[in-house]
Order: C-alpha cells, then sequence, then structure tokens
C-alpha cells in the first residue's frame, strides 16, 4: 500500500476563506475529504498535514522522508523565502512533488523563484485545487 502525504505550508488553513478569487471557495479539509472518498478503493493510504511554521513543516519531512512512497507539498509563501525547506527535502529520500494553486509564475515578481523547484521530482502550479490530484496521479503511477 502506497503511503501518501499531502503537506501544506503556511495560510493555507485558511483556504475557503482567504482570498477566494485567487484560491477558491473551498476548504481544504472538504478537499481532501473527497480525495479520500474518490480514491478510497485504490491500494493507497492519504494523510494531510498542515501548519504555519517552517519548523513543523521540517520535521514532517524529516519524520516521513525516509518511510513513505510520496510528498505532495505546498510551501505556500515559504517557496520563495525558505532554504531550509529545501534542504529538508534535498535530504530524504520519499520523492516530493511540489504544488501551488495558484500560477506563481503569473503573480508579484517576487513569487516567481522557488527553491523547491530544483529539489522535487516535479512542479504543478496554477491548476487550482486540481493540481493535488494531479501531483497524486503522479505518486500513483510512479
Amino acid at each position: 500500500m502506497k503511503k501518501i502525504l499531502i503537506l501544506n505550508g503556511p495560510n493555507l488553513n485558511l483556504l475557503g476563506k482567504r482570498q477566494p478569487e485567487i484560491y477558491g471557495s473551498q476548504s481544504f479539509e472538504d478537499y481532501f475529504d473527497s480525495l479520500e472518498k474518490k480514491y478510497e478503493n485504490e491500494d493507497l493510504q492519504l494523510y494531510y498535514f498542515q501548519s504555519n511554521h517552517e519548523g513543523t513543516l521540517i520535521d514532517k519531512l524529516h519524520e516521513v522522508g525516509f518511510l513513505w512512497d510520496g510528498i505532495i507539498f505546498n510551501a505556500g509563501g515559504y517557496t520563495h523565502t525558505s532554504i531550509a525547506l529545501a534542504d529538508a527535502v534535498s535530504a530524504i529520500s520519499t520523492p516530493v512533488l511540489e504544488v501551488h494553486i495558484s500560477n506563481i509564475y503569473e503573480r508579484e515578481e517576487f513569487r516567481h523563484h522557488s527553491f523547491l523547484k530544483n529539489v522535487c521530482v516535479e512542479s504543478i502550479v496554477g491548476k487550482g485545487l486540481q493540481g493535488y490530484e494531479e501531483a497524486l496521479q503522479f505518486f500513483i503511477k510512479n
């Protein structure tokens, strides 16, 4: 059975409330519930974890990063600032796929750089919450 972690960073706990014109009106918990139902007959265990704290995200990467089959990671604003998160992804053996709900390359200039892009197996941007399912499909097929 494949074990996949969806790991969300800062402010993603506010999905459904925060800037719905950019991030949509569905909470991540509701979206995650729908993913679990859709894939309940797959040989798959899905887990979800969110934190607004960089060190907690690093701790979670270390915790699962040598045992699990995949990590879908939306580091939020830390994408553009955290060398420590990039180092944590580089340090683990579990493949990590970067996801962003909005297209970071079509937003403010400071969002165009991702410290994670080069240490992740793939990067999916600008597909809304559907990007998480696309990432999940990547891990199911690989």
